[in-house]
């Protein structure tokens, strides 16, 4: 396999056993990332001189850990490991930019939790990645960094919006990535680009104000595996002072094989009525049958939910939320307002109608029940992630509704408590990956990856190296 392609465990382990260093690696992704940008264009800016400095650095800790003459202090958890970041996580003193117009030059003043724990175990940072503007839209353009296409198929978009996140770890650009999920911003990208991503639940991993509040958002994991996700989702997790719903539990987890003797898998294909395509059905089916053969007992069900329902549930939150948001950042100047994404003032303007806080709260209530109850039978709910089979790179997604009937990783937003591990299941005849989401119970974190390494395993299609797409 092409060094750009290994997992970070395997990079990891490489490292310690002195057959590769941290520089040979980051030389790789550099080399690789010139390669494919012209074609992906997924990244916003690249730190080359100080990601180098930051190699060479660790490759001195291995050195010296291996000769017994370092400091004492153990590596850390992502030693040496390229990763990318979400260009929505602020860094103090860099560029946030938010893929909008309004936003050019604009630089942050404080660093993100998760940038600040990902920079102390170690990571090699050395690029950030393209969302659409202000994350709100499954695709990823906008005025300010134009088109981010799909590896596999460039006419198609890589998900969004962690999409150049996706579109990175697809492409071989990097090996761990961060995203961030309020409607499937994680698992959608995930799914179109045929990688792993996990949608922490709400509080597992700190967040910033004013969106650590939000119990649809979360930030979190992805990579090309599941014990990779595990990795870097461990480093993110645990409590912060700067957020009051951080949780105070660790809950550490793992990207082990174990038995799934015992466990019980409740498939749901169509989420009571999302129009699924036969492909990703199939693909769907097939992951099912991998957890079969793995000992999981799986047992198809049905849930009272479907589009219309999701979106009458969630149209208020959005309207509680993102509706003030862009309103606060157009500030009633409608020259403001017109350098905005159409799909930002159509989002805008639709989560604006969408109903009464306190009567979306009541929905919110009433649509986990079902949920909750099935799952006190099962360990885990299998779904599609996406009912359909790609989105155009330019799709101009101003018809939320349209949009959203096909996005089944929103109502796990909805029920934001819940973990969601989104893994591929196989290829569209579009050349573009599908993926299946493991929904869990209420912060049972450790299900999820648990059950989600049986499927890597049993599917053996994104571990091996003819999996990636040709570029």
């Amino acid at each position: 396999m092409d060094l750009h392609h290994l997992t970070a465990t395997e990079a990891s382990e490489r490292f310690r056993r002195r057959e590769l260093s941290p520089v040979e690696l980051l030389d790789a992704v550099l080399e690789r990332t010139a390669a494919v940008e012209p074609t992906i264009n997924a990244v916003t800016e690249q730190w080359i001189d100080e990601a180098r400095a930051a190699a060479l650095a660790s490759e001195a800790r291995f050195t010296a850990a291996a000769a017994g003459t370092g400091d004492g202090a153990p590596l850390g958890a992502l030693e040496g490991i390229p990763l990318m970041l979400k260009d929505e996580q602020p860094i103090a003193g860099r560029l946030l930019e938010d893929g909008c117009l309004l936003e050019r030059g604009n630089l942050a003043e404080e660093t993100h939790p998760i940038v600040e724990r990902i920079q102390a175990a170690g990571a090699v940072v050395h690029a950030r990645t393209t969302t659409p503007e202000y994350c709100c839209a499954p695709v990823t353009h906008s005025k300010l960094w134009g088109v981010t296409r799909n590896p596999w198929n460039p006419d198609y978009t890589p998900g969004g919006s962690s999409g150049g996140s996706g579109a990175v770890l697809a492409a071989g650009a990097t090996l761990l990535a961060t995203g961030s999920d309020i409607g499937g911003s994680i698992r959608i990208p995930a799914s179109f680009c045929g990688v792993v991503g996990y949608k922490p639940p709400f509080g597992r991993v700190p967040g910033m104000a004013p969106f650590n509040s939000d119990t649809y958002c979360a930030d979190g994991p992805m990579g090309r595996s599941v014990a990779d996700v595990a990795l870097l989702q461990n480093v993110l997790a645990g409590p912060w002072v700067g957020d009051a719903a951080s949780l105070r539990e660790i809950a550490e987890v793992s990207g082990r094989v174990g038995s799934l003797t015992g466990v019980r898998v409740a498939l749901c294909l169509e989420l009571g009525g999302y129009d699924v395509d036969p492909a990703v059905e199939a693909n769907t089916r097939a992951a099912a049958a991998a957890l079969a053969a793995a000992g999981a007992t799986v047992v198809e069900v049905e849930l009272p939910w479907g589009p219309q329902r999701v979106l009458d549930t969630a149209w208020p939150h959005f309207g509680a939320v993102m509706g003030p948001f862009i309103e606060q950042i157009v500030e009633g100047d409608a020259e403001r307002a017109a350098q905005l994404m159409p799909y930002t003032r159509a989002f805008a303007a639709q989560a604006a109608a969408g109903g009464g806080y306190v009567e979306g709260l009541v929905a919110e209530s009433a649509f986990y029940r079902p949920f909750a109850e099935l799952m006190t039978g099962f360990d885990v709910l299998l779904c599609p992630t996406v009912a359909s089979t790609g989105l155009a790179a330019e799709e101009p997604c101003t018809d939320s509704t349209a949009i959203f009937s096909q996005l089944m990783t929103l109502p796990f937003n909805v029920i934001g408590r819940v973990p969601v591990l989104a893994l591929p299941s196989g290829i569209a005849p579009n050349g573009v990956p599908t993926g299946v989401q493991l929904v869990g119970r209420t912060y049972d974190d450790a299900a999820v990856f648990r059950v989600g390494a049986a499927l890597e395993q049993e599917l053996g299609l994104w571990t091996d190296a003819s999996w990636w797409p040709a570029l």
